[in-house]
């Protein structure tokens, strides 16, 4: 899944050991957790460290759907693919990228929440593929300025900049300059919130 940057591996053998996905929304900052990986080809290696923030943007464009756990647990080529876990051993991340300016751990690494994955996971295995809802607009967080140009009382929401002709949005009626704060009773914390929230609901459905 490209737009995930996820993939779903079949292995032929039985009985197996594995590790459980932990719920990857229960992680908070501040909490230690180990990185699993062959950084430069050491094999088996274990790095520790914290969680320095959750829900991380990168900018990256070709992978639209990023949420990324960031960790000061050291984190080289070599790492990425391997679980990132907490002190119970549970998996609550996929170590994928890191921040650096030399090509080295400097203590800024991310990694794809399990709860990502658990998702992807389940549709490439039902489908071969993710399908994803969507609605057909630009939107930005809401800035200060929104706040006093519009009269909002809160910077929670995603404001729409630009509606696609014949798309859901502008069938259903969005304009630019509309604020989304709620999708089917549920709040939108911000823009990346609701292309989340829209890409997990099936295509067709009335929301």
């Amino acid at each position: 899944d490209p737009l995930s940057d996820l993939a779903l591996l079949k292995v032929e053998d039985k009985n197996l050991p594995f590790v459980e996905l932990a719920d990857s929304s229960r992680l908070r900052v501040g909490e230690w957790v180990l990185a699993i990986g062959n950084p430069w080809g050491f094999e088996h290696t274990v790095t520790a460290g914290i969680v320095s923030s959750k829900g991380r943007q990168l900018g990256i464009t070709d992978i639209p759907y990023q949420d990324y756990i960031q960790t000061d647990a050291a984190i080289n080529p070599g790492n990425s693919g391997g679980p990132l876990v907490n002190m119970k051993g549970e998996v609550v991340g996929i170590n994928t990228l890191i921040f650096t300016p030399s090509g080295g751990n400097i203590g800024i690494g991310f990694a794809i929440p399990s709860n990502i994955a658990k998702k992807v996971i389940k549709q490439l295995k039902e489908k071969g593929k993710v399908v994803r809802g969507y609605l057909g607009v630009t939107t930005s967080s809401i800035s200060e300025d929104h706040l006093k140009a519009f009269n909002l009382k809160s910077k929670k929401g995603a404001l729409i900049n630009t509606v696609a002709a014949g798309t859901p949005a502008d069938k259903a009626g969005l304009k630019p300059y509309d604020v989304i704060v709620e999708l089917n009773g549920q709040p939108v914390e911000n823009n990346h919130d609701l292309a989340f929230k829209i890409a997990d609901i099936e295509p067709g459905t009335t929301v």
